[in-house]
């Protein structure tokens, strides 16, 4: 009987280890076999050059700067809005349907395709705002498409502070807003950090809200405002892939942008992992 004990934890082991070997072996071979057919185009000069010839020579330099400042327009929207309605619904929305309803609201939001938020952005800011198709409307549509997972990850960070710090804070007299300020979000940041960073990485690689609010297949130049059309990595994968008149002739080219923008959301997902682990460092 004592045999059978110590020897039983080994199989739901066992089958974690499997599934996990499986997914990560799976995820190699699409690297490797993306890496391995971009390798030839990946340089220097494929970063940092403008596309000519028809897109068939040349780099990716306009789609890297599109997709960085759409980046940071997103997380000008999405993180204050995100995280002032997760502040609101975990430390000061009582319990009632209303409030129950806006939870589960902001979770099917999470699970609507994104083609949807595109559609959507085109007939808010586009023609109904009259921003056109321009940065600053594909910026505000994927900011609507973060702000679902921003605040889902920031009030599960929210809920990992224990009561007691916050019952300690307001017995020695300070407010609510100063106990939310100085020890709730501080305490919480790590987790609320990671879930922005994450938000903000699956943002960067969407196509479909970008293809109706302003990506454009080519434009000479980086935006010199955010009303102008841009390029972007994801929406320029897409037309190098499926739209160009000579895609076997551009493939190369396909398979360094997909390089360049897995790195991308390599770089972001790192730094959530660091900015993670110095608040956690911090917090100890």
């Amino acid at each position: 009987m004592k045999k059978s004990f110590r020897q039983e934890p080994f199989i739901p082991y066992f089958i974690l280890l499997c599934c996990t070997s499986i997914v990560c072996i799976f995820l190699l071979i699409i690297l490797f076999h993306i890496f391995s057919k971009a390798i030839p185009v990946l340089s220097w000069e494929f970063i940092t050059s403008q596309p000519h010839e028809g897109m068939t020579k040349g780099g990716i330099f306009p789609a890297i700067i599109g997709t960085v400042m759409l980046t940071i327009i997103t997380t000008l929207v999405a993180t204050p809005l995100g995280v002032a309605s997760a502040v609101y619904l975990n430390e000061y929305a009582t319990e009632n349907k209303l409030n129950a309803m806006i939870r589960v609201a902001i979770r099917n939001l999470a699970g609507i395709p994104s083609i949807i938020y595109g559609l959507f952005g085109l007939a808010l800011f586009v023609q109904t705002l009259h921003l056109g198709t321009s940065l600053m409307a594909a910026g505000l549509t994927l900011g609507l498409l973060s702000l679902p997972y921003i605040v889902t990850t920031t009030e599960e960070a929210l809920k990992t502070v224990p009561n007691s710090m916050r019952e300690g804070a307001l017995a020695l007299g300070a407010t609510k807003f100063e106990t939310i300020r100085d020890i709730v979000l501080p305490a919480s940041t790590s987790g609320i950090a990671t879930g922005v960073v994450l938000s903000l990485s699956r943002a960067a690689g969407e196509t479909a809200p970008i293809l109706f609010t302003g990506a454009a297949f080519y434009v000479q130049g980086i935006p010199g405002n955010i009303t102008q059309e841009f390029m972007a990595l994801p929406y320029h994968l897409y037309m190098l892939s499926t739209q160009h008149q000579s895609i076997e002739t551009v493939r190369p080219l396909a398979y360094g942008t997909a390089a360049v923008l897995i790195i991308v959301v390599f770089v972001l997902n790192l730094l959530a992992i660091v900015i993670r682990n110095k608040y956690r460092n911090n917090l100890k």
